[in-house]
C-alpha cells in the first residue's frame, strides 16, 4: 500500500510538472528569441539617420564602425545603385554602383527581397541575419543587415530550463516524501492489526491493537479488540461449562467404583475396577484441562514410547476381544518407538480406534494392530475384517460420524488431532483383512501441525465416528 501511494503520487506529480514545465520552457525560449531580434532591430535603427543624410561610402563606413554591432562585425549595409536622382537631403549626388559596407552573411536573394520594402529574418551559418529595409527615396531601399548569433538567441534559455528542471525535481521529491509519510501512517496501523490477528490465531488471547491511524483502521482496531474480548469470554465460559459437565460425572463414577469393589475377585472384576479407575483419571484430567488458562505458554510435551502404550492398551482390549471371539494380531511392538505425544493422548487415540472396531463390526470379526517405525516416523495401522468405511472424508471430520446409535463423530477426530500435533496425518483405506484400515502417521521429530495442501487419498468404505 505504501509503495502504491508513492507510485501514484510520483505519476501525478510528474504529469503536472511536465504539463507546466514544457510550455514554460518553450515560452522562455521564444522570449529569448524575441529579445535578441528586438535588440537587432534597435541596432539596425542606429544606421537609419546616416542613410537619411548620405549614401557616401566613406561616411557610411564610419557610421557602421561607430555602432555597437559594427564594432564586432555584426552589422552590414547594402546600398543600391544610384543615377541622377536627388540624393537624401535634397542635394544631387554622383551616380554609383551598388556596394556593401561591413561583412555580409545573408544570401543575395534574401537581400533583394528586403529591397522591396519587407523585413526578412533568414538563417545563416552560426546564427540568423535580420534584413531591415530603409527608404532612400521613392522606390529605393537600402538594406541594413544585423547578424544575430545562436548564443544571442539562446542567451539565458539553458539557465532558465535548469531552474525549471530543479523546481520540477523538487516538487516531485516533495510529493514522493509526502506520499511516503502518508502511506506510512496508513501502513503501520494495518501491519499492527495483521500481526495481532496472527498472534491471536496462535493462541495469544491477551493481544490487543492500539486504536490509532485513519478512521477506518481505528474502527477495525476497535472491532478487533472487541472480538478478542468476546473470544476470551467465550473460552472462559466454555472451560467452566466443560469443567461443570465433567464434575457431574463424578457421582455416577462413584457408584460404579463402589459396585466394582463389591464384585469380589476375578479377572472380570479386576478389569472393571481398572476401567473405572482409568475413567476417574480421565475425568480429573478433563477438569484440570478445562480450568487451565489457555493464555499461559504451553509446557513442552515430553513424549512417550508408542510401542509400550500400544502393548498396554492391547492388554486391556484383548480381554474383551476374547469374550467376543475375535482374533487379534499384534506386530511390531517389541522395540522402542518414542513419539512427541503425551501418553494419555496417544492412549485415547488408540482407544478411539479400537473402540470403533468393537462398536461397528460384528462379534467374531478379526482385527490387527501393526507398528512400523523408523528414525523419523512411527506408523500405526489398525485394520479389521469388517464391512469397511463408506465415507472416509466424513469419518475424519469432527462431529460428522455416522456410525449409528452412540456415534458422536469425535473418535477419529481425536486420532487426527493427535497425529497432526506431531506433523503427521491420518488416512483411511481398505485393509488386507477385507475391512477398514486406519493408518496413523506420527512424526518422531515433532514438527507441529502441517498444512494439508491436497485432499486425502482414501478409498470408500463404511462411515465411522
Amino acid at each position: 500500500m505504501r509503495w502504491a501511494l508513492v507510485k501514484v503520487s510520483l505519476a501525478v506529480t510528474v504529469m503536472v510538472v511536465l504539463a507546466f514545465a514544457v510550455p514554460l520552457g518553450l515560452v522562455v525560449k521564444e522570449l529569448a528569441r524575441d529579445r535578441a531580434f528586438t535588440d537587432a532591430e534597435r541596432q539596425a535603427a542606429q544606421i537609419r539617420p546616416a542613410l537619411a543624410i548620405t549614401t557616401d561610402r566613406a561616411q557610411l563606413e564610419r557610421a557602421v564602425a561607430s555602432s555597437q554591432a559594427g564594432e564586432v562585425g555584426r552589422l552590414a549595409v547594402h546600398v543600391p545603385p544610384t543615377g541622377d536622382a536627388p540624393a537624401p537631403g535634397g542635394a544631387n549626388a554622383e551616380a554609383h554602383e551598388a556596394y556593401d559596407v561591413g561583412r555580409s552573411r545573408a544570401d543575395p536573394r534574401h537581400v533583394e527581397t528586403a529591397r522591396r520594402g519587407r523585413s526578412v529574418i533568414t538563417a545563416v551559418p552560426g546564427g540568423y541575419a535580420l534584413l531591415q529595409p530603409t527608404a532612400l527615396n521613392a522606390g529605393e531601399f537600402a538594406v541594413v543587415e544585423v547578424y544575430v548569433p545562436h548564443d544571442a538567441v539562446d542567451n539565458g534559455v539553458t539557465t532558465s530550463w535548469l531552474v525549471l528542471a530543479g523546481v520540477g525535481l523538487a516538487l516531485v521529491a516533495g510529493s514522493v516524501a509526502t506520499a511516503d509519510r502518508l502511506g506510512l501512517r496508513l501502513v503501520r496501523p494495518a501491519e499492527r492489526l495483521a500481526r495481532a490477528a496472527v498472534q491471536l490465531g496462535e493462541g495469544r488471547l491477551d493481544v490487543r491493537v492500539r486504536e490509532d491511524g485513519p478512521a477506518e483502521l481505528r474502527a477495525a482496531a476497535v472491532a478487533f479488540n472487541s472480538m478478542a474480548d468476546d473470544i476470551v469470554q467465550l473460552l472462559t465460559s466454555e472451560r467452566e461449562l466443560a469443567a461443570d459437565l465433567s464434575h457431574r460425572l463424578r457421582t455416577p463414577l462413584t457408584v460404579l467404583r463402589l459396585n466394582a469393589a463389591s464384585l469380589g475377585d476375578g479377572p472380570v472384576a479386576e478389569q472393571t475396577r481398572t476401567a473405572v479407575a482409568q475413567l476417574e483419571n480421565e475425568v480429573d484430567r478433563l477438569i484440570r484441562a478445562a480450568r487451565e488458562d489457555r493464555r499461559q505458554k504451553p509446557q513442552p510435551t515430553l513424549g512417550c514410547d508408542a510401542c509400550e502404550v500400544i502393548r498396554d492398551r492391547m492388554g486391556f482390549w484383548s480381554a474383551l476381544a476374547e469374550d467376543e471371539g475375535r482374533t487379534v494380531r499384534l506386530a511390531g511392538v517389541d522395540a522402542t518407538a518414542r513419539v512427541p505425544v503425551a501418553r494419555g493422548e496417544l492412549a485415547a487415540a488408540l482407544d478411539a480406534m479400537l473402540g470403533n472396531v468393537f462398536r461397528h463390526t460384528p462379534e467374531g470379526t478379526a482385527f490387527a494392530v501393526d507398528v512400523h517405525h523408523s528414525k523419523d516416523a512411527v506408523i500405526v495401522l489398525v485394520s479389521d475384517a469388517g464391512p469397511g468405511i463408506a465415507d472416509p472424508g466424513a469419518a475424519l471430520r469432527r462431529g460428522h460420524g455416522a456410525g449409528g446409535a452412540g456415534s458422536t463423530g469425535l473418535g477419529l477426530d481425536i486420532v487426527r488431532r493427535v497425529a497432526e500435533s506431531t506433523g503427521g496425518d491420518v488416512r483411511i483405506g481398505r485393509s488386507v483383512l477385507g475391512g477398514a484400515e486406519v493408518r496413523v502417521w506420527l512424526s518422531a521429530e515433532g514438527t507441529g501441525p502441517r498444512r494439508r495442501t491436497g485432499r486425502r487419498r482414501v478409498r470408500r468404505g463404511r462411515t465411522r465416528q
